[in-house]
């Protein structure tokens, strides 16, 4: 045994010799690959899973449908990115219809300028745009020219949503073309407030990742319907955290028609300024604090009051609209986005320890 380690010891040191004399003198030395220089065989994977297939036709059917939206100002010759501010914006949007309006955020477009799209084929076209709703942060855009047209997404509902039901974003985060991510639907009936100085109402939170860019992109369902417009997320960051909001469908299909026929969207209302929540709370209250009516307005007609400024009396408290309970301010104006103005509605008012319902007319407060 001895002799046979003695003469493996000799043959490697014999070897590491002549290795290192190699290195010296700059001689080559030939190795002999432990395998032969080949790529390697393609292992065969089996058929995708249903959930796979799922996915990938959902995308396949509405991405082409889903376009780049860049806004160009006076004061920037380049398109800049959403997260960037400045002279320019991008977002994400939709067709909407076959006469080539396009769906997107309103916050997207708000800075001016010239807008242009990009489809998913490549091709780029100029746009104009057709209203905005900064209430809803939804805007309406058509195309110039006459073209072949993806088709419309297909409309889903909003109102049977379920929390934990999946949940897809198509959009263009950070100026990248085409992107689809999946999550759930985390939160339903969230109120999500907007530049316009209102809230929207039973905005969808989902955790399907949302970063600048992907605003006034589709919110999917797994039937690849259309259930939400993504608008806005939460993040210290500024990129995605977990936690997105998009505009409920039932709000955009109820929006985008009129911005369509009119441009514009009435802001209903019917004439009260009502105390902050913070000041309910404090008091105890459950509903709208009426502080005062404006001269002339539905409210006054209608006898309801404001807050005695002599004694600082409470006056009149709105707690319910058409039935429903009203605990807060959005509450109210959700139910008067729901009738409309030139409709009236009917409000249970409380006085002291009395209640008593009375019927008040709606009217649009952007022109009253």
């Amino acid at each position: 045994m001895n002799r046979r380690y003695a003469i493996a010891a000799a043959a490697f040191a014999a070897l590491l010799l002549a290795v290192t004399a190699a290195k010296i003198l700059h001689v080559p030395v030939s190795y002999v690959p432990w395998a032969a220089p080949s790529a390697r065989a393609v292992e065969q994977r089996g058929p995708l899973s249903d959930g796979e297939k799922a996915t990938i036709d959902i995308f396949e059917r509405v991405s082409p449908s889903v376009v780049q939206v860049a806004v160009r100002s006076a004061a920037s010759p380049l398109m800049g990115e959403e997260s960037q501010g400045g002279g320019g914006a991008s977002g994400t949007g939709f067709v909407w219809d076959r006469d080539g309006h396009l769906v997107t955020n309103n916050h997207v477009i708000a800075s001016g300028g010239e807008i242009a799209v990009r489809f998913a084929s490549g091709e780029v076209a100029q746009v104009d745009l057709v209203g905005t709703a900064p209430n809803y942060d939804l805007a309406v855009l058509r195309i110039r020219s006459v073209r072949q047209l993806p088709a419309p997404i297909a409309l889903g509902s909003s109102n049977d949503l379920k929390v934990g039901q999946s949940a897809f974003a198509i959009g263009n985060p950070f100026g990248l073309d085409q992107s689809m991510t999946s999550g759930i639907i985390s939160a339903l009936k969230r109120r999500l407030p907007t530049h316009g100085g209102r809230e929207i109402a039973n905005v969808i939170q989902t955790d399907a990742a949302i970063n600048p860019g992907n605003s006034g992109g589709p919110l999917l369902d797994s039937a690849g319907r259309l259930i939400g417009v993504t608008t806005a997320i939460i993040s210290p960051s500024g990129s995605n955290a977990g936690i997105g909001f998009a505009v409920p469908v039932d709000v955009v299909n109820r929006i985008v028609p009129e911005l369509i026929r009119n441009g514009r969207v009435p802001t209903p209302g019917i004439g009260i300024v009502a105390a902050g929540e913070d000041v309910a709370t404090r008091l105890g209250v459950e509903g709208v604090i009426v502080v005062r009516t404006a001269p002339g307005s539905p409210a006054e007609r209608a006898g309801i009051r404001g807050v005695n400024f002599s004694t600082g009396a409470v006056g009149d408290i709105i707690t319910a609209a058409e039935g429903k309970p009203v605990r807060r301010l959005a509450d109210l104006t959700d139910a008067l986005e729901q009738a409309g103005a030139g409709k009236t509605v009917r409000l249970t008012v409380k006085r002291g320890s009395d209640s008593r319902d009375v019927n008040v007319g709606i009217v649009d407060i952007d022109r009253s």
